[in-house]
Order: C-alpha cells, then structure tokens, then sequence
C-alpha cells in the first residue's frame, strides 16, 4: 500500500509545472503558430509571382551574430547565479541588456538599408511588406523579451536571484533563448526564399 502511494506521489510530482513556465511556454508556441502561418504565407504568396527579390541587408547578419552572443550571456549569467556567483551574474545580465538594445540598433540600421535601396513596405509588391512585417514582428516580441530582462536585471541587483530562486531568471533565459532561435530561423527563411 506504502508503494503504491510512493508512486503515485512521484507520477504526481513529475507532471506538475510551475504555472509561470507553463505560460511562458503557451505565450511562445502562439508566437511559433505565428511565424509558422507568416512564413507559410509568404511562400505561397512568392508562388503566384508578381515577387520582387532584392538583398536582405548585410546588417541583419551582423545582428544575427550579437543576438546569439546575447544569448551566451544570458547563459552564462545563469550558470552563475547557479552557483551564486553574483558578481559575475550581474555582469551578464547587464551585457546581455546592452547587447539586445545593439540588436535593435543594427535591425533599425538593417531597415534604413532597405528603404535606401528602395525597398518600402507597400502593397504594390508583397515580398517588400513580408520582410518588414516578419522583421517587425520579431522586433516587437524581442521588446518583450528586453522587458523581461529589465525585471530580471533589477531583481538582480536587488540580490533577488541566487541558487534558491531561479526562476524568473531561468524563465526569461528560455525566452531569450527561443527568440534567437526565431532570429535565426526567420533569417535563413529569409536568406533562401528571397
């Protein structure tokens, strides 16, 4: 009888979630069915021609490349606050926030590129409108995510993450995370369908 319950609070155990986390991971696979639909428009829609094709700014690789070192960062600072290196913690958090307001700056850049090669977004040919609205859509959500990292960067300095309280760190790590990936998906999508 003993065993029986043992087991059944272990299977219990197992299957609960922190309903923060279980939020944030709902909150990123509507983000995933929106890029998917996007992207999947954008490739039917290049089918029916009428599609103009023009270089996707050299700036955009340049910022491919900070938001993934961004994403070392963030990484590293949580590694840290593991081990309550707080210090070291602080300054991860720190350079990762910098970091994304650089990737903000480079895609803005990125975009006047655009507009200086006579790229616009207008409805009278819809792959120049397809790269600003998925471009655009991804600068809002990283928005979110460089809010996220604002709490987490004053609760830091607040002593408010350590070893015994991860969360929210480890959370919007995932989130930052999942958004360089999107960067970087969104990007070669862009690279080979253009």
């Amino acid at each position: 009888m003993v065993k029986g319950y043992e087991q059944e609070r272990d299977q219990k155990a197992t299957l609960t979630m922190n309903p923060k986390k279980f939020a944030l991971w709902l909150f990123i696979v509507s983000i995933v069915m929106i890029f998917g639909s996007l992207t999947s428009a954008y490739i039917v829609r290049q089918s029916q021609g009428n599609w103009k094709v023009f270089e996707i700014p050299s700036m955009f690789m340049y910022s491919t490349f900070v938001l993934l070192l961004s994403s070392a960062t963030i990484q590293w600072g949580l590694y840290n606050a593991k081990r309550d290196e707080l210090k070291y913690t602080k300054i991860a958090i720190v350079t990762t926030f910098v970091l994304s307001l650089v990737f903000l700056f480079m895609q803005w850049e990125g975009w006047k590129q655009l507009v200086s090669n006579n790229i616009h977004f207008s409805f009278s040919n819809p792959s120049e409108s397809f790269l600003y609205v998925i471009t655009g859509l991804h600068a809002f959500h990283l928005l979110t995510g460089i809010i996220f990292i604002i709490i987490v960067l004053i609760s830091t300095f607040k002593m408010e993450v350590h070893s015994k309280k991860l969360n929210q760190y480890e959370m919007c790590t995932t989130y930052w995370h999942f958004l360089d990936g999107l960067w970087l998906y969104l990007y070669i999508f862009l690279m080979f369908n253009r």
